[in-house]
């Protein structure tokens, strides 16, 4: 299903035409993880479904959509009729988007006549609102978990080396990692350049000073002499020794420092949301936080109001004082004197 082209680059191929026109097309405008998960999830829709695509219905759908919560975690591909715990809804409503990109392409290019994948189902109100219907996964929105700061110690200490240390206190997302090349360091402004981030998007974005200090001694003690790539981080030993770092490297280091840590789990997400929290606790402004996370939209940045406690903990506390300085003071509040609370629900 994988395989490599003249240039190097990675090829998915399904050997149906209909799914393999959507995959290069798809190719050319994301990036090759994207494409290898989307031909995954087409991979599951249509190995539980059993049709071909011009054959499938609204009625397909909503059956993949009952077999993927009804099958059990140990058979990835979740046929109907498993018995088991399902999948996430997370990874249903990711699954059905991946089917309904590929349905909206066929449909513009005229092979299908509709998307079968329904926007959701209708209710009673569907004649005065009649966009607004239930959707078909509900997905809870549920907040990160982060590390502590004796745990951030506990895997820096873990950690073996500078290059792997340097990779850590970035905050960055791991393809902003593993795309970072030697020309992107700006030591003198204690900044580095991202070329390729989340979407395609630029940005330039200050990092803490730990981080140079430990690339610059990665660079002078460990990175191999004279290797032929400009990218930042590399192998440094084994038959790959002075090649980029890939993505699984870099899994595994943190799965290695996360065992020696005595720690449950360690991700690089997990680490840039700590990051990320740590800054708003200190008081960076929720749109410098957004900057620099490199986020499209501000909404999907206040997550970081609810993880840093410190901050809704002040807010309650400044608004209680207020509200127990009136009563003692002897000035009327408003109304019966709870409306600042019930205003709240």
């Amino acid at each position: 299903m994988r395989s490599r082209d003249a240039a190097g680059g990675l090829v998915v191929r399904f050997g149906v035409a209909l799914l393999d026109a959507y995959l290069e097309f798809l190719a050319v405008r994301s990036r090759p993880n994207t494409v290898v998960a989307v031909a995954y999830d087409l991979k599951v829709f249509f190995t539980v479904v059993g049709k071909a695509p011009g054959r499938v219905v609204a009625a397909d759908v909503l059956a993949f959509v009952t077999a993927q919560y009804a099958g059990g975690p140990a058979q990835r591909l979740q046929v109907a009729g498993e018995v088991g715990s399902g999948v996430s809804a997370r990874t249903v409503r990711r699954r059905l988007s991946s089917v309904s990109g590929l349905f909206a392409f066929l449909q513009a290019r005229g092979d299908v006549e509709a998307n079968p994948v329904p926007r959701g189902l209708p209710t009673r109100r569907e004649r005065q609102r009649p966009r607004q219907g239930v959707p078909l996964v509900r997905v809870p929105r549920t907040l990160p978990r982060i590390l502590q700061p004796v745990q951030v110690d506990a895997l820096l200490a873990a950690l073996r080396t500078h290059r792997d240390r340097a990779m850590v206190l970035g905050g960055l997302r791991r393809c902003e990692v593993l795309g970072l090349r030697l020309e992107d360091l700006q030591v003198a402004a204690r900044r580095v350049f991202i070329a390729d981030g989340k979407g395609g998007h630029q940005r330039q974005i200050p990092v803490s000073g730990r981080f140079f200090a430990s690339v610059a001694a990665y660079l002078d003690a460990e990175r191999p002499p004279g290797i032929a790539t400009d990218r930042l981080f590399v192998v440094l030993k084994g038959p790959r020794r002075g090649r980029p770092l890939s993505a699984a490297g870099l899994d595994q280091i943190l799965d290695s420092a996360r065992q020696r840590a005595g720690l449950s789990k360690v991700t690089c997400h997990q680490l840039r949301h700590t990051c990320l929290t740590r800054l708003r606790e200190a008081g960076m402004a929720l749109e410098a936080v957004q900057a620099q996370a490199g986020r499209a939209c501000i909404e999907s940045t206040r997550i970081y109001l609810h993880l840093a406690d410190d901050w809704l903990a002040s807010q309650y506390r400044r608004a209680a004082e207020a509200i127990d300085a009136q009563l003692f003071s002897g000035k009327p509040l408003p109304r019966n004197g709870f409306d600042v609370i019930e205003g709240g629900r």
